[in-house]
């Protein structure tokens, strides 16, 4: 085991999460971005409108494209937010975040060229119900002969799930609320797992429903309680803005107990840890967009695109500035920890019961998100037959990390991660044409 342990390091740390692996992600954001003429950032309040029209839908499809933006957003709005983005200022300096922004923007364009590809291939199963993914827009659009690259991705998102979408989540739910209102983590593995139970035996029709109401709410909520203490401290902003643009650019040196950076670690840990928490070009959220009553790609692209942008640009900043804000950073501490050490110093103590209940939160839609992405993973790889089994594993599965060591799960998982979006990259690359066909075609001739 220990053996294993040392190749999946160097793997995660040299190829899959190391330079390749990000120079893939951000060259695909940014190839996308430039041959769709940056309507990533240009269609972003066009995108806004769309999505509030989408509240509800009579076109084809299983939920409305509201509630699969928010379906997708219950998988990618989780712990990144809160560990993922203390682990990447606690590694690469302030200057991290403004990467985080960059691989963002970038990853708009990824996320749209996904969703518009989902639901331009997706297919109608057994049960009358929508699905798709990179698996059917490989099968589907690069042909026959491709079809093992889909089978691949599906393997991959089918056992990712079981880590980064479960037991991590649950492990991380427990460990907040034991580290802060002292609960038995096995208390709060059976608790989870027969919530999630009962959402998921409705399948997609009731996972969007909950996550239409939860996902913005839980959002809001923390956005807004970061935004008090941002404004309680406002004075203070525009030099915490200038640290992280100087940091991105120079890097920091050691201060306090913070180790130093250099401009290479701002840029390695912003993008991948950004990644980690927008999912852009992992093929994940179009499993999700699939499922979207729409008779148009093009549509529900924009709308996907907002998921990005909501998690990292307003979510993941809360974070980072409060971090970066109080100083905290500085102290050595990291993870977890250190966004509750950040939210303290600048609540007068009670930030630890922000920090805990939107981790809970959080963690518990990823794994109701992450459930959807896996079931249709193993759907393509067994059939329907296989549903049933799989939904009975994975709610077994929930308590069982909240009690487990999970150090080597998170590594696998991560592994399992970024070799989803091989396959993935690839058919966006190779059906990039298509997206900007189809999305050059829709703005000619929109009403």
């Amino acid at each position: 085991m220990e053996q294993i342990t040392t190749m999946l390091n160097w793997l995660n740390g040299n190829i899959l999460w190391g330079i390749p692996m990000l120079l893939a992600l951000s060259a695909t954001g940014l190839y996308l971005t430039l041959g769709l003429r940056v309507i990533n950032l240009r269609k972003i309040p066009y995108a806004f409108s769309l999505l509030f029209k989408g509240r509800k839908s009579t076109e084809s499809g299983d939920i409305s494209p509201f509630n699969a933006l928010m379906t997708a957003m219950s998988a990618t709005v989780g712990t990144g937010n809160i560990v993922g983005v203390a682990t990447a200022i606690a590694s690469g300096g302030p200057g991290a975040l403004f990467w985080m922004w960059c691989i963002a923007l970038v990853g708009m364009a990824t996320k749209y060229g996904e969703a518009l590809l989902a639901v331009k291939f997706r297919e109608t199963d057994e049960r009358g119900l929508h699905v798709g993914g990179p698996m059917y827009y490989i099968k589907n659009g690069l042909g026959a002969n491709w079809a093992w690259l889909g089978t691949l991705f599906a393997i991959f998102g089918m056992f990712a799930g079981f880590g980064i979408g479960n037991t991590v989540q649950s492990h991380s739910v427990a460990d907040a609320l034991e580290g802060t209102y002292s609960i038995d983590p096995m208390i709060t593995g059976v608790i989870l797992a027969i919530i999630a139970g009962l959402v998921l035996i409705g399948g997609i029709k009731r996972l969007g429903q909950v996550a239409g109401k939860l996902v913005p709410a839980m959002a809001f909520l923390y956005v807004i309680t970061g935004l008090v203490f941002l404004l309680m401290n406002a004075g203070d902003i525009p030099a915490a803005v200038g640290l992280i643009v100087d940091s991105a650019f120079n890097g920091h040196a050691a201060v306090g107990g913070f180790a130093g950076a250099t401009i290479m670690a701002a840029i390695r840990f912003g993008v991948a840890r950004g990644v980690f928490s927008n999912e852009a070009g992992l093929g994940s959220a179009p499993i999700a967009h699939a499922a979207a009553q729409t008779n148009d790609p093009v549509k529900q692209g924009l709308i996907a695109m907002l998921g990005t942008f909501i998690d990292t640009i307003v979510v993941c900043s809360i974070t980072g500035l409060v971090i970066v804000l109080s100083g905290a950073w500085s102290h050595g501490a990291k993870g977890a920890e250190l966004t509750t050490l950040a939210f303290n110093s600048l609540s007068n103590g009670w930030g630890e019961h922000v920090v805990a209940i939107g981790l809970a939160l959080f963690a518990f839609t990823t794994i109701l998100g992450w459930s959807y992405y896996s079931e249709r993973c193993t759907e393509f790889l067994f059939g329907t037959k296989a549903i049933m089994p799989f939904r009975i594993v994975w709610i077994v599965a929930i308590p069982v990390g909240c009690l487990m060591s999970l150090d080597f799960v998170w590594l696998l998982a991560d592994c399992l991660n970024a070799l989803m979006a091989i396959p993935n990259l690839i058919a966006l690359l190779a059906l990039s044409p298509i997206i900007f066909k189809l999305t050059k075609s829709y703005f000619e001739n929109k009403p």
